[in-house]
């Protein structure tokens, strides 16, 4: 079985689910829990939960955000090195500019939790056990409460099961060559089982056409691709775009709301780190269990990274039929690309951890 993975986050569990556009949650993988990313030292606090922690105010009774150095210092009932180390650049740093009496600056990277706790262990053996009772992989969500690492309380809060398609029946993908057409070829990084996708239609987002707009303009982009998708619910179509499908943030991505999409057959999200856009994508968020409880095939692009093939100019140098939803398209509108593509196919294979869209 599948060891499964965690996204954990210090205070309450509000920025696991719904990304903040200065925060990271701490993804784990339970079968090598202390497993660092393939990421440079520099990213390691950029890509962590640094812009702050929700916490209940009791004095205030409501929700609340505080500085995360604040927060870690005011914890005195738990070892604080369980979750988060000492930010030495940024102390010497600050002690260079002559600043005294500053909260200690920590980044929170849960090392010691990992590492030298059996917290992990004891997450693996109750999904597995969720897992074996509900004969199906399991989406929980959990508070864990410490005291120091061997005295903590975990609280299951929801259990569902993770939906998924196709399991069982493989799929069989030619190989295409570096010449053929192809719009997408990855490994990994895809949620919905064996399947063979006809698709109608391609309803894309350019990504440099998106980042180039302005916030009201990226919202505009959001309503013109709800209009549409809504307008195809009865054809089979794949929805392809840049970061993360409805993000209340503009600039991670879409901020389409679900119902706008929820008739799409398939989504794509897709990051590019030579772009310098690599905003964390829709993994265990609220929205991403929708789309795959809504039985939505998902994959996520990492453009530009081994084994990913990526070439929008497949769909690109088809006609685009958006003039059929806006009779005068705005810069805003320009940004979306939509296809009649009766030909194409989305495939993809579990077992060998292949997909093939052309």
């Amino acid at each position: 079985m599948d060891a499964g993975m965690i996204r954990l986050v210090f205070g309450l569990g509000t920025r696991a689910v719904d990304r903040t556009v200065d925060d990271y949650a701490k993804i784990v993988t339970l079968d090598q829990p202390t497993r660092k990313p393939l990421m440079h030292m520099d990213d390691l606090k950029k890509f962590s939960q640094h812009g702050g922690v929700d916490v209940l105010s009791k004095s205030k009774n409501q929700l609340t955000s505080v500085k995360l150095d604040e927060a870690i210092a005011n914890v005195w009932d738990v070892e604080r090195n369980l979750f988060a180390s000492i930010d030495t650049e940024t102390a010497f740093r600050l002690k260079d500019l002559g600043y005294k009496n500053m909260p200690t600056p920590y980044i929170l990277d849960f090392k010691n939790l990992l590492k030298n706790s059996s917290f992990p262990t004891v997450i693996k053996e109750m999904l597995e056990e969720i897992s074996t009772v509900y004969d199906y992989p399991v989406d929980i969500e959990f508070t864990a409460n410490f005291r120091d690492k061997d005295n903590y309380q975990i609280n299951i809060v929801q259990c569902r099961p993770l939906q998924t398609k196709g399991l069982g029946k493989s799929v069989a993908i030619p190989e295409v060559g570096p010449d053929e057409p192809c719009f997408i070829q990855t490994k990994g990084n895809f949620m919905g089982g064996n399947v063979r996708l006809p698709i109608d239609y391609c309803v894309y987002v350019d990504m440099d056409d998106y980042l180039a707009l302005n916030e009201q303009d990226k919202y505009t982009v959001a309503r013109t691709v709800g209009k549409i998708t809504r307008d195809l619910k009865n054809e089979r179509v794949f929805l392809v775009g840049p970061g993360r499908w409805g993000t209340s943030t503009p600039s991670l991505g879409v901020p389409v709301h679900f119902s706008e999409i929820q008739h799409v057959d398939a989504i794509c999200e897709v990051s590019s780190q030579a772009k310098g856009f690599m905003p964390e994508l829709s993994y265990g968020s609220h929205f991403f269990q929708d789309i795959v409880e809504s039985d939505i095939f998902y994959v996520a692009i990492f453009d530009g990274e081994k084994d990913v093939r990526f070439e929008p100019s497949y769909i690109k140098e088809q006609k685009n039929l958006l003039s059929q939803w806006v009779e005068q398209p705005k810069v805003a509108d320009q940004a979306i690309h939509v296809a009649k593509v009766s030909d194409m196919e989305l495939l993809s294979d579990i077992v060998k951890q292949q997909l093939l869209c052309k």
